[in-house]
């Protein structure tokens, strides 16, 4: 039976601001309290989906989530009408509203972690929401987020949801950006790769010293049980605590696979021989080639690493076995990284091109290309079973960029979020798209 991994990439929310909120992550602090523009936000994703709809891989789309979050607002002691709660969260806590506003859910690598079928214990693809436990503005995220995946994969034949792992340090969890999958072809058996910064319980394994480590061997340890996954077709590794320092706050910012291939930095790993071999023995069993591309310190540091988002990009897998990378435009702006990149794709290794991408408004919040999508392979039955309203079609994508022409500003700054008016656009625009989509009622206000 044929099968595809299929994209399915964030669409930008109505309040993408640039609010600073994530503490280790560099873009998004270096560009706190700017302008943003969430019109143009939006556009620039949905472009990206349609041209590689357009190329011919199966493209999906993941709905935002409703903000200003006035239930958190009201957890926290405010009160009164909805107009109220943020009027008085603007006045007491800029900071609290501000959170509530974050429009961080359009970064769907960090929604859930997902097993295909190939790999579980039951032969159902498998989703865990993720926590997102350590920063504040993203732990409120999950509950909306499992309801629209369950909107989405609702076919409880083919597709099983998790809820989130408890929201406690020890089980922090960031779902598919310290994931990914290798494989000889996304319907067979492969070898699941969890990426872990820190343990929780065993005090052998180094821990950052100034930006914290998110997920832990725990979580991913935990996400594995749930999903019904083989001990010889997984792999645990330690991200280097020196690079989590350095400003890499998930792996997918110094590491990306598809396939057989794992595309990383030099100093991405603790323990990398012992990595590389675990992985070459565990997919080989299977039938699979590993094969690993390093990109050495001496061409590309780290610090152009973070700052071009080299690694977190799309590594695609054509029709014809080629392979592809997807980059921002950050990447051809650095001398030292185009360097690199022109001289991996006329070498006749397994990347053959790369593709550049203007995502400028995602880019400054700290989240590239790999950032925007969450992959999910599937066999033919499986896609077939999907909710067909969140596929990318081109008359979707044309529906979808007059939605946000009608509904989106294009300026945004910290004070526009007191304005009780954003969440009466947000819900507007929410309640047409989930027709749009088809996804039923999954927002607090469609179902309260």
């Amino acid at each position: 039976m044929k099968s595809c991994e299929v994209n399915f990439d964030g669409l930008v929310g109505p309040t993408h601001n640039y609010g600073g909120l994530s503490y280790g992550n560099v873009a998004s602090q270096s560009n706190s309290q700017q302008s943003s523009n969430p019109k143009e936000a939006a556009l620039q994703g949905l472009a990206k989906m349609k041209a590689l709809m357009e190329m011919g891989f199966v493209q999906g789309v993941l709905a935002p989530q409703e903000r200003p979050d006035v239930a958190a607002l009201r957890s926290l002691g405010f009160a009164g009408t909805d107009a109220q709660v943020i009027q008085q969260a603007a006045k007491q806590a800029m900071p609290l509203l501000v959170a509530s506003c974050s429009a961080s859910s359009m970064w769907v690598a960090n929604a859930a972690t997902v097993s295909p079928s190939a790999d579980t214990a039951d032969g159902r693809v498998h989703f865990t929401a993720a926590n997102l436990n350590c920063k504040y503005h993203r732990s409120i995220e999950h509950p909306t987020t499992s309801r629209v995946l369950g909107a989405m994969f609702a076919d409880q034949k083919h597709f099983a949801h998790h809820a989130a792992l408890p929201a406690v340090a020890q089980f922090g969890d960031e779902g598919a950006a310290n994931h990914t999958r290798f494989c000889r072809d996304y319907g067979e058996a492969g070898v699941e790769f969890f990426v872990f910064g820190r343990s929780a319980f065993d005090t052998r394994y180094p821990a950052p010293q100034k930006y914290p480590a998110r997920q832990t061997l725990e979580a991913s340890q935990a996400v594995a049980r749930l999903h019904g996954l083989r001990d010889d077709g997984v792999v645990y590794a330690q991200q280097n605590p020196a690079v989590i320092d350095a400003g890499v706050f998930h792996n997918d910012v110094i590491a990306v696979g598809n396939g057989e291939v794992l595309f990383y930095h030099e100093d991405a790993f603790l323990n990398t021989e012992q990595m590389l071999g675990e992985l070459q023995g565990k997919l080989g069993k299977l039938g699979g080639n590993f094969q690993s591309i390093c990109v050495p310190r001496a061409q590309v540091g780290v610090e152009d690493a973070v700052r071009s988002y080299l690694f977190n990009s799309q590594l695609l897998t054509r029709a014809d076995g080629s392979m592809l990378l997807i980059v921002p435009e950050e990447c051809r702006a650095n001398e030292r990284v185009w360097q690199y990149l022109q001289g991996l794709t006329s070498s006749g290794g397994l990347i053959r091109e790369v593709k550049v991408f203007d995502l400028k408004q995602s880019m400054q919040n700290g989240g590239g290309p790999a950032c925007l999508r969450l992959r999910v392979a599937l066999n033919e039955t499986e896609l077939a079973a999907v909710n067909p309203g969140v596929i990318m079609t081109a008359p979707l994508y044309d529906t979808l960029t007059q939605w946000v022409d009608k509904h989106y500003r294009d300026s945004l700054r910290e004070t526009d979020l007191a304005d009780p008016q954003l969440l009466l656009e947000c819900r507007t625009a929410l309640d047409e798209l989930t027709q749009i989509l088809k996804l039923g009622s999954v927002y607090p206000f469609q179902i309260n």
